[in-house]
């Protein structure tokens, strides 16, 4: 790779078409294939932007979201390879997209030295030589898709009948993805799907091919060593190799959030360090083994790589990630919202995001799936919640129905933050003579739910002017916390020479270490959790409380340990991170359970 960073997967319109904005100058980014509607929209609007036929697949087509999906990855593929090829053509000339490839890259990467250095050769045969060299060299960046394995729902024929275990979501979006043209991974996150994992089986690409290369290659996003072994070993088993996991902070990440036991990124980090070679041997073995079982000619053990991502916010960060756990990348996602060029985030959006400070981001309980979501306060969609209870309307109208999982009132599933389940609920609680403070508890876990199918489609839709008549266009954004910290909009030079140090966008800004950010983060968590047990904190529940309490404080104890042998910072540097440590120590120690 030619960069050490990559873009991950921004909700589900705000990445959806940045490879066709930053693959041709070799920087990796991911798509959610989630919402066929939104890449049916979108292939339609790229394949007419740049003269190609489009053709719609209806939604009643047969097959139709998986045809839609590999349809627009073919496009997205062919663009790219357009584009770079165009960029390749170029000659070498200050200000152009050739040279602009170059200079986006990490002053110490091989092929930048070369760049610099042919800027040094006279006129001549020997640096247009050198120039062939530098072009020859040059890679695309990834293109890859993401699933949450878990937003999987049935789908129903137009009789109502159920279409078959293969069309469920997840495993149609798989199946668009195999069948395309694309050679990148699928980033498979929100746990192990058996039915999805065992479905990779079933398309060659996954499996080696000449020179045992994969075609199509698997990533696992997860949140910590154990269970990203166990994922790995289902699939080895198979004859899947995992070709990159991608290890995310618990909290301080944006999008869904999945809380660890009490175990903290530092610490995740160092038992993939120490553990890294030995899993892989191990993997390595049971893959080797499925392999031979299936007729597969002996192969080299594939490369395996393990990246980072949640709550980077400084160059010094980024290296101590590379340097110390040894990762091979950095992922950075919130950051480039702000970044208009490489995502699609609407104008009043934007604007409110650069002037919004650290209590406009918390964690939620916004999501219809039950897990934590890490919201927005002065998002669109969010005001548009706060007026439909005022009207007593609460509830959105579901239209796409991606998160239908609740089956508690109704034979199909339906949603819930739809208004027929939130209705439904509400009129349950009414009636169950609940106290006043446990009925408002029980009402507001309730009402909080926003529909996201709408909300992280809108700003795209307003960005490109695709809203259709009547179309919600109230804006669902789901940002870590760290992007409190960027308080304008940056241009895409800017941020990559952040991330590699030539610049610093954080410069005056008051920010803790991403570390010190996600304890506190976690230990809100605790007193979260535990403030909603104080009625009835069973033997069990306080059980579980005290183990995660005992996990941050061996946390602490890490840090503790990692800050005072952190050499290359300033006295006063490090003097900021100990009393933030001993702070956050002394609020979880008060913390009785």
């Amino acid at each position: 790779m030619s960069h050490t960073f990559h873009i991950p997967v921004l909700g589900l319109g705000y990445s959806i078409d940045t490879p066709l904005k930053v693959a041709h100058y070799g920087i990796s980014s991911a798509m959610s294939i989630v919402d066929d509607d939104l890449i049916e929209r979108m292939r339609q609007y790229h394949a007419r932007l740049n003269g190609e036929a489009f053709v719609p697949v209806l939604k009643n087509d047969e097959d139709a979201r998986a045809r839609r999906i590999t349809q627009y990855l073919d496009l997205v593929d062919r663009l790219v390879k357009r584009q770079f090829d165009a960029l390749k053509a170029l000659p070498f000339e200050e200000g152009n997209d050739l040279c602009r490839y170059f200079e986006l890259l990490p002053e110490n990467s091989r092929l930048r030295q070369g760049y610099e250095l042919m800027l040094d050769f006279p006129d001549g045969n020997q640096k247009a030589y050198f120039q062939d060299l530098l072009r020859k060299e040059m890679t695309i960046g990834a293109i890859d898709v993401n699933i949450m394995s878990k937003v999987d729902k049935m789908n129903y024929t137009a009789a109502g009948d159920p279409s078959g275990e293969l069309n469920t979501d997840a495993l149609a979006a798989l199946r668009g993805f195999a069948r395309s043209s694309l050679q990148s991974s699928v980033v498979m996150s929100a746990g192990l799907n058996p039915r999805l994992y065992s479905y990779l089986e079933t398309f060659p690409d996954f499996f080696p091919g000449e020179n045992g290369a994969l075609h199509k290659r698997v990533i696992l996003k997860v949140s910590d060593f154990r269970s990203a072994f166990i994922q790995a070993k289902f699939l080895a088993k198979k004859g899947i190799w995992v070709s990159e996991f991608r290890v995310e902070s618990g909290l301080n990440c944006g999008g869904h959030a999945f809380a660890t036991e009490g175990f903290l990124l530092g610490p995740i980090l160092e038992e993939f360090k120490q553990k890294r070679l030995e899993m892989a041997e191990e993997l390595f073995q049971s893959y080797r083994q499925a392999l031979d079982e299936k007729g597969f000619a002996p192969a080299p053990a594939p490369v395996q790589r393990l990246t980072v991502q949640g709550g980077i916010g400084t160059s010094w960060e980024n290296e101590f990630l590379l340097s110390h756990y040894r990762v091979d990348a950095t992922g950075w996602g919130s950051p480039f919202l702000l970044v208009p060029e490489v995502t699609n985030v609407d104008k009043e959006t934007l604007q409110q995001l650069e002037h919004a400070g650290e209590k406009d981001y918390y964690v939620s309980g916004a999501s219809p799936l039950g897990i934590l979501f890490n919201n927005f306060k002065k998002s669109s969609a969010e005001t548009l919640r706060l007026k439909r209870l005022e009207h007593n309307r609460p509830g959105s109208p579901c239209t796409k129905k991606y998160l239908c999982t609740n089956t508690e009132f109704t034979e199909k599933p339906i949603c819930t933050a739809s208004r027929e389940y939130q209705h439904l609920k509400l009129k349950q609680l009414a009636s169950a003579g609940l106290p006043e403070q446990e009925y408002e508890q029980a009402y507001q876990t309730v009402v909080e739910k926003i529909c996201l199918c709408e909300g992280l489609c809108a700003s795209t839709y307003i960005k490109y002017d695709m809203l259709k008549p009547r179309e919600n266009k109230a804006v669902a954004i789901c940002p870590g916390p760290n992007l409190a910290y960027f308080s304008r909009s940056y241009s895409l030079e800017e941020m990559v020479k952040h991330i590699y140090g030539k610049t610093n966008l954080l410069e005056k800004i008051s920010r803790p270490h991403m570390f010190v950010k996600e304890l506190n983060l976690y230990i809100e968590y605790l007193q979260r959790d535990l403030q909603s047990q104080l009625k009835e904190l069973s033997d069990k529940k306080r059980k579980q409380l005290n183990k995660f309490k005992l996990q941050l404080q061996e946390g602490i104890g890490y840090y503790q340990s990692l800050f005072a042998d952190s050499a290359s910072q300033t006295s006063e540097t490090l003097k900021d991170w100990i009393s933030d440590l001993s702070s956050a120590k002394a609020q979880l120690l008060g913390i009785e359970i």
